[in-house]
């Protein structure tokens, strides 16, 4: 059976170095992250001189504007995950070191002698790719955490590579949803008034935890009032929580959707109300909004609302991360004189699980689609 499969390829400006990628999102599955691998293809001068090449895999993070850097002032770290030498190889050999996957085998075959495999290593407790939003005035990068796959010619790891022999090749590390719904949010909150009797009481129940990007959200109300207070109005959103982890001051909210209502109210003193209120959380709503968190950007490629960040644990939260979180706010207005009453509760929002097969390789302009033939492929499903 003949079947194509197809690769990212980046070549570094001298056309001397080819770096080749199966594909640029790698999955964290909380207790492990896909391996990085690909292979590198050296041109015959390169061999003949026995140049050295050195592979990296680089976290990136911006936490400051990039027009703001001044008088030296820098406000971006970069973090190096792993380094070594791809060619020529150490003689030494790593038992620890994993064995070539079937696409490098593969991608060896087709390319011949001069091509060498790499596997870098991601920790799972290394922050997933996400990018801040900025106002259509900002210019220069945006802040958030970026991967890049970096390989130079140079006499050791820690050489400032030049430009003309350096490939860098950005990839991301994504979360995708569990397969199992967890436990249906629900939540009753009551108020008491000092000089009045009675209490307002509201439940808010919401269909599901898990949400997929691009659903609707059901929020479930049930109002009683027991006091002589009068609901005016009510007031449901859907907030983005933002955590930066290096800042102690960090953590700010963004409102994704909202909705107004006076269905219903006033609710005068004994009445009851239930009623349903549905919430669409999307981009195209707050495209223009500053600090909004998104799923890490490829170059000109579209991109959507960050996902919920998984964490095996609390205290695994990475210094140089960012967490993205979501919840259903709900106010109910009793007026000047009677404040509010609250509830919140906490959802989950990401992608599902993709299918193997039908997934396609999207092309843009920071490597091209290559498409090979091979004779001896075995399907998805067999391996």
């Amino acid at each position: 059976m003949v079947v194509n499969f197809k690769v990212y390829k980046k070549s570094s400006p001298n056309n001397k170095v080819h770096l080749y990628m199966g594909k640029r999102d790698f999955v964290d599955h909380i207790s492990a992250v896909e391996p990085v691998d690909g292979v590198i293809v050296l041109d015959e001068e390169y061999m003949h001189d026995r140049r050295k090449i050195f592979g990296q895999l680089i976290c990136s993070f911006r936490y400051g504007r990039e027009e703001d850097e001044v008088m030296g002032l820098n406000f971006q770290k970069e973090l190096f995950l792993a380094s070594e030498q791809v060619y020529p190889k150490s003689e030494k050999c790593d038992p620890l070191k994993p064995q070539m996957s079937k696409l490098q085998e593969r991608l060896m075959k087709k390319l011949g002698p001069n091509a060498f495999p790499f596997t870098f290593t991601i920790p799972p407790s290394a922050p997933a790719s996400i990018t801040l939003q900025q106002s259509k005035s900002e210019s220069g990068e945006p802040c958030g955490v970026q991967y890049y796959v970096k390989i130079f010619a140079g006499e050791s790891e820690t050489d400032r590579s030049h430009r003309r022999s350096t490939v860098s090749l950005q990839i991301r590390k994504v979360q995708y949803a569990p397969s199992k719904q967890g436990n249906q949010p629900c939540t009753v909150v009551r108020k008491d008034f000092m000089l009045s009797p009675g209490e307002l009481e509201m439940e808010v129940t919401l269909d599901k935890q898990l949400y997929h990007h691009g659903e609707k959200i059901s929020v479930n109300l049930c109002i009683r009032n027991h006091s002589n207070k009068v609901v005016k109005k009510i007031k449901a959103m859907v907030q983005q929580g933002v955590d930066v982890v290096l800042f102690q001051n960090g953590q700010y909210r963004n409102t994704i959707a909202s909705i107004e209502t006076a269905e219903g109210c006033p609710l005068q003193p004994g009445s009851s109300l239930q009623k349903v209120i549905y919430l669409h959380p999307l981009l195209a709503c707050v495209e223009s909004k500053r600090g909004i968190a998104l799923d890490g950007q490829l170059k000109h490629n579209d991109t959507n609302l960050a996902s919920t960040t998984l964490l095996a644990s609390p205290d695994q939260r990475d210094a140089f991360g960012i967490i993205v979180s979501y919840a259903v706010k709900v106010k109910l207005f009793l007026g000047a004189l009677g404040g509010e009453l609250t509830a919140e509760l906490p959802f989950v929002l990401m992608f599902p699980k993709p299918t193997i097969k039908g997934k396609l390789v999207v092309q843009d302009s920071q490597a091209d689609v290559e498409t090979f033939r091979q004779d001896t492929i075995m399907d998805p499903e067999d391996e």
